[in-house]
This record gives C-alpha cells, structure tokens and sequence, in this order.
C-alpha cells in the first residue's frame, strides 16, 4: 500500500509540474482524461484520487512560475502578474516565488489544522452564506470601486469594471468556445502588460537568489489566514474561484504592499483546492473539475479515505515546495541571459499559437479584444484587478438567479 501511495503522489508531482508551467493545460484535463481511461488502469480508486489531489495541489504551487517569470497567468494567478512582475523589474522574482510558497504551504496547513472546526461548521453555515453570497459580492465590489480617492480614478475604475464585466458575460456564454477563460484572462493580463514591456523596451536586472525574505512574520501570518479564509469560500461555491476569492481577501487586507500579496494569493490558489476536499467530504458537493474527476472514481469519501487523502496532500506540499524553489532558482539563474524583448516576443507567439490550438479563430478574437479592454487600466493609471469584472459580474449573476 505505501509503495502504491508514494508512487501516486510521485507520478501527481509530475503532472502538476507540467500543468502548472504549461499554460493551457489544467488539471482538469488530465482528470478527465484519467476517467477516460479508468479502466484501462488497474488500480484501486483511491490511488487514482490520490493522483489528482497531488497533480492538483502541486500545480497551485507551479502555477506561481509563469506568471511571475514571464507574465502568463491562468485563472489562479492572474493577480500574481500584477505585485511579482514589479518584483520581477526590481530582480526579486524568486522571492516573489517564495512568498508566493509560503503563502500555499502556510494556508494548507492551516486548513488541515482546522479541518475538525471545518467539518463540523460548514453544514450549519452553508445555506446562510448561501442564500446571502450575491449581496456579499456586491458589497465588496463597491467597497473596491469607491475606495479610489479621485473622482476621475472612481469613473475610469468603474468603466474598465463593467466593461470587462461584459466581456466576461459574453465570451463565458460562447458555446462554441471551449475554454473560454485562456483567451479572455490572457488578454486581459498578460497580453496587455507584455505590449506595455515592449512598449518601454524593458530590460531585467540581475535576479537575487536569497534566502531572505523581507517581510515581517505577522504579515505572512496574517496573509495567510485571510487566504485561508477566503480559499475557504471558493471551496464552498461553485460561482466563486480563486481569483474573486483574491479580490475578497484584498478587501479585508486594506493597504497592503506587493508581498503580502503574494502570500496572500499564493494561499488562497491552494486554500481553494485543499477546502474543496473537505466540501466534498461534508456536503458530497463537488466544486472543481478535479473534484468532479474524483466522484466519478469513487462516489462517496468515508473518514479514512479522507484521512489518508489529507495526509498525501500534507506529503504533496512538502515535496511541491521544495521542487517549485529549485526552478524558480535555475530560472531566476539564466532568464537575465536571454533577451528579453525577444522573450516578450517568444512568449506572445506561444500565447497566440496556444489560444489558437485550443479555442481556434474565436478564441484569436477574444484575445484581441480582451487584450484592448486590459489595456485601459494602465493607460488611464487605475488598478488593474478592476478587470476582474469579468469573473466577478458573472459570479454575482449566477448567485442572484441560482
């Protein structure tokens, strides 16, 4: 039994790396190709699941790599491209990694530390929070909208707001584009700031490689239980991801710099994942298609089951961290050696060609136009999570008339 367990979290470590530094390539896709596959592969159910859960939460920690290294998010980490790509211009993208780690492995352990509370809480809580979730988002929306001090800055928030909102209710509604979210979130935010990089013909520093880490510990503490906090929603419902859970968090953050940041959303991408188990395991509701994948190969969780799968999420982590720390480490090493305008250029060529390849000439337009709309926030000098509209009014639609 142990050698089947280690060779599952082994063989899910692998595959989360590749998924994670691929974008376009998610987890889901995998999962749904092992259930397309289950029978061919002879081996108990639970071994599978474990497979899924280590691909999973190794990619929440891999994910972190694209976007701060080369600005390609996916729809975990598209905040990520905002704090780490100033780190990045300063040569502290490995301790934007790290932070980023930290964030993750604090939040894991967090939620396995309180997952007894969790158990027992979320059927008393759920159909309150439930019922209330949509007022909920909208109060925190206009919290972020009008807590800009300048008028002008509220008016062009609130425009790039709604306008990515609408784009968001249109491309998420296309039902002849699959995955819709590569397209729109890569215009968005990383097609958008790659023009901005050539436009000022930035050229990278020499990257930091330390051990340090310049942040007070009550920070990172208090980062990462508002991620805990926040990933925990995005375990309970469907509507909500990990990027509206990062926005959720920003709010009860306040003021906070670009590394607390990063903790914070690095916690909430593995928050998010890891609360879903537990969602799963209390209400037998599945909120990603990860989970999804794991009904499909055994129907229902009982205790043991779900203590063993906790304690290979616990094994997953430790092994992610360390694995995600050594790339980031041979990248920060070399990516200085490489011109980056041509890596700007390399990298807008791999984005179009992917977008291409999995959503075809729909696709190619939506990118365009998402990547006009991600460029009015900067032009106009407002935040850029204000593009998170187009996640967010969606959500908010989908709790009012769910």
């Amino acid at each position: 039994m142990l050698t089947y367990l280690l060779l599952a979290i082994m063989s899910g470590v692998i595959a989360g790396t590749i998924t994670g530094m691929t974008p376009g390539i998610h987890v889901n896709l995998v999962s749904f190709l092992l259930i397309a596959y289950n029978d061919i592969i002879d081996i108990s159910p639970i071994y599978k699941i474990i497979f899924i859960v280590a691909m999973s939460i190794t990619h929440t920690f891999v994910d972190a790599i694209p976007s701060i290294y080369f600005g390609v998010p996916d729809s975990d980490t598209v905040l990520n491209v905002l704090p780490a790509h100033r780190l990045l211009l300063k040569g502290k993208a490995y301790e934007a990694l790290k932070l980023t780690v930290i964030g993750s492995l604090f939040s894991l352990i967090a939620i396995v530390i309180l997952s007894p509370l969790f158990i027992f809480g979320v059927p008393l809580i759920y159909p309150f929070i439930n019922e209330y979730m949509a007022y909920f988002l909208i109060a925190v929306v206009l919290f972020a909208l009008f807590k800009v001090k300048t008028a002008s800055l509220k008016i062009w928030s609130t425009i790039v707001f709604v306008l990515s909102g609408c784009l968001g209710l249109i491309v998420l509604n296309l039902i002849n584009l699959d995955q819709p979210l590569l397209p729109m979130l890569s215009g968005l935010f990383g097609v958008s700031n790659i023009i901005l990089s050539l436009k000022s013909n930035t050229k990278l520093p020499e990257q930091i490689i330390s051990n340090e880490i310049k942040l007070a510990k009550s920070k990172i503490a208090k980062s990462s239980i508002v991620a805990t906090f926040s990933g925990s929603l995005t375990g309970l419902f469907p509507g909500l991801g990990a990027a509206q859970a990062s926005l959720i968090g920003m709010q009860f953050m306040g003021h906070i710099g670009a590394k607390s940041l990063l903790v914070l959303l690095g916690g909430i991408n593995t928050a998010n994942f890891v609360f879903s188990l537990i969602t799963l395991f209390v209400l037998n509701k599945a909120r990603n298609g990860a989970i999804i994948a794991v009904t499909k190969l055994q129907p229902t969780i009982n205790f043991m089951d779900f203590f063993v799968i906790i304690g290979a999420a616990l094994i997953t982590a430790a092994i992610a961290s360390v694995l995600c720390l050594y790339i980031g480490r041979k990248i920060s090493k070399y990516i200085t050696c490489i011109n980056y305008t041509a890596l700007n250029l390399i990298i807008l060529t791999i984005i179009f060609g992917i977008t291409l390849y999995f959503t075809g000439i729909i696709g190619i337009i939506v990118l365009l136009i998402s990547t006009l709309v991600g460029l009015i926030a900067p032009l106009k000098g407002v935040a850029k999570s204000n593009a998170m509209g187009c996640l967010l009014i969606p959500s908010i639609l989908f709790f009012l008339f769910s």
